[in-house]
């Protein structure tokens, strides 16, 4: 038995050897400064929409302890999500909004080196306003892309109103994230669940569908594009998308090698979509290259979802790729993490 135990510690007993500790890129990392927690809560509450107690608890500490936890050695920080910056607010309002979150993730940033990066949140409301957040983002605040919603009231990205935005962060050739709402036209829907469960991940393809049919994805061709939770219903409908947008005279121009190419070049983070099901249907579309680590914290907690990753039976090049690897051509700035 001593022998064994010995022999486990050789250099040639690889099999018998502990894995190596993880170092997961989480590119799907949420954060709330005081101000705009408030903000939110208030806006919930004015609603009697229920919180998540996970989310109302956030703070710096725990969301660093909880990556320690899981192996997760490095996150990118995003504000999208229901309601974004802009709330009930007047265009001003949401870009003065937009600046203190920007701020305060960089901060976070400066503060623990090497542990984060910046999707910069932008009042898309208002065009000029987020053009110079743009500016200050990605020339003060060394963000690292920018992270949006998937719609702002009743405009998705493909609307022309977002024109102006989408042709500078395709000259910076920037990183774009999207992360899914609730669509004001259906937020009332329900058929026995919160609107999170069913309208979220809808949304995400309404948003893909918008860009794709807008000639965005062909207009923009220097953009990278991340969208969350593997897609929402975009790999499920693929096919589906495929048959009926071929009958479009200009599909061509809006899919110049094929719509599921279009698809093909799209990046996807893995947020609440570890589900061999999903994963499934996530890897038949797309290459593993093209699929990075995210996780939607503190909404869902990290941990169970590197363990459901690890449990795909990826060989070790897929899954070092998706925990890590591809993250980082996306995210330079997270090499030396």
């Amino acid at each position: 038995m001593g022998a064994l135990g010995a022999a486990a510690m050789l250099p040639g007993c690889a099999g018998m050897r502990e894995r190596a500790p993880r170092r997961l890129i989480d590119t799907h990392h949420h954060f709330y400064p005081p101000q705009y927690q408030k903000a939110w809560i208030d806006w919930e509450d004015k609603r009697s929409i229920p919180g998540f107690p996970t989310q109302r608890a956030w703070s710096r500490a725990r969301s660093l302890e909880e990556m320690d936890q899981a192996g997760v050695q490095a996150a990118v920080l995003s504000l999208a999500s229901t309601p974004g910056v802009w709330f009930d607010l007047p265009p001003a309002e949401a870009g003065r909004m937009a600046r203190l979150c920007n701020e305060y993730a960089a901060d976070m940033v400066r503060e623990h080196a090497g542990r984060f990066a910046l999707f910069a949140a932008l009042p898309m409301i208002d065009a000029d306003a987020s053009l110079k957040e743009i500016e200050y983002a990605f020339d003060t605040l060394k963000a690292d892309g920018v992270g949006l919603q998937t719609n702002y009231g009743d405009k998705w990205p493909g609307d022309a109103a977002y024109r102006p935005i989408f042709e500078e962060l395709n000259r910076r050739k920037a990183l774009v994230y999207f992360h899914p709402l609730v669509a004001s036209c259906c937020g009332r829907l329900s058929v026995g669940t919160f609107p999170a469960v069913i309208e979220v991940p809808h949304d995400t393809t309404r948003a893909v569908a918008s860009l794709l049919l807008s000639g965005s994805f062909a207009r923009y061709r220097d953009i990278r594009w991340l969208f969350s939770h593997a897609g929402g219903t975009v790999p499920m409908l693929a096919g589906r998308m495929d048959f009926f947008f071929q009958n479009r005279k200009d599909i061509g121009g809006l899919a110049p090698q094929g719509v599921e190419a279009e698809f093909r070049r799209l990046h996807y983070d893995t947020a609440n979509a570890t589900h061999p099901a999903s994963m499934a249907a996530l890897l038949k579309l797309v290459p593993d290259t093209q699929v990075v680590f995210g996780t939607d914290y503190p909404y869902v907690p990290i941990a169970p979802q590197a363990q459901a990753l690890e449990r795909l039976g990826l060989s070790a090049a897929q899954l070092r790729g998706i925990e890590r690897d591809n993250a980082l051509r996306l995210v330079p700035r997270l090499t030396a993490a």
